[in-house]
């Protein structure tokens, strides 16, 4: 099929971890992929081989979205495919730092990255869209599992995610019924490589269904956001149940108080 038919989708960091993954999952599912990415040159130029082997085009594009004009991509891209119709907002930074001890470079680059350049991709894309297309567009949102939680050890980057999310919903109205607007939120699925064994295992005791997610979870997951046209303003959790472990302390658990305490 001529590129300039077939539908294409833009994947931020798309060249990495789940941003990779997204990509060829869409490439399997027939869309030209219009690949973000920032310092991974290396890995871009493995991923675009490998996605032109799927049988579709694929074609990279380097910003830094924390300092770059996030529009000025969606116009790039649109150049090369006229023809898109999914936004995938998976580019994120990850810094740890609690309030006391976050820095304005921190806090800048968390709100650039995780929800300043998504929110302006999304304007950008919803605009061109708006104006040439007839069909249905869509904007998935990468989130994370986080945002149900009160982390202050990630106060600036939890708080640009939790933006993010209300960007969604808040985004699904505004750009109905064109374009559909949802987002998936990763529990433990693709952990950074710093992380031991030790605190995997850590983390799946808290996770309800006592097992690590894979990979696989996340791509069905924007199978089904994409396929179902009555869908839209939704956050997917993906984790396990672990964003929903909130039981609270009460009497019950309370060891040390007597039965007429209670």
């Amino acid at each position: 099929m001529n590129n300039q038919k077939r539908s294409a989708a833009l994947i931020t960091g798309g060249a990495t971890r789940l941003g990779l993954a997204f990509s060829n999952l869409l490439a399997r599912m027939n869309y030209d992929i219009a690949l973000h990415y920032n310092g991974s040159v290396d890995a871009a130029s493995v991923a675009k081989k490998n996605i032109e082997k799927l049988g579709v085009s694929c074609t990279l594009f380097q910003a830094d979205l924390s300092s770059s004009d996030p529009t000025d991509l969606v116009s790039e891209v649109v150049s090369r495919y006229p023809n898109i119709k999914i936004l995938v907002n998976s580019a994120s930074v990850y810094d740890a730092a609690s309030i006391a001890n976050t820095s304005l470079k921190i806090l800048e680059k968390q709100f650039a990255v995780n929800i300043f350049a998504p929110f302006m991709l999304t304007k950008a894309f919803a605009n061109t869209f708006l104006q040439n297309s007839d069909t249905e567009g869509q904007v998935i949102n990468i989130l994370d599992n986080k945002v149900a939680f009160q982390q202050y050890s990630y106060a600036a980057y939890l708080l640009s995610k939790k933006s993010l999310a209300d960007f969604t919903k808040i985004a699904a109205i505004e750009f109905a019924p064109k374009i559909r607007v949802n987002a998936i939120a990763p529990g433990v699925i693709l952990p950074g490589d710093q992380r031991t064994s030790d605190y995997l295992a850590w983390r799946v005791e808290g996770i309800p269904l006592k097992k690590q997610g894979k990979v696989e979870d996340l791509l069905k997951a924007m199978q089904y956001i994409i396929n179902s046209n009555f869908i839209t303003g939704q956050i997917l959790t993906v984790d396990g149940g672990e964003g929903i472990n909130h039981q609270g302390l009460n009497a019950e658990q309370f060891n040390g108080q007597s039965d007429q305490d209670t």
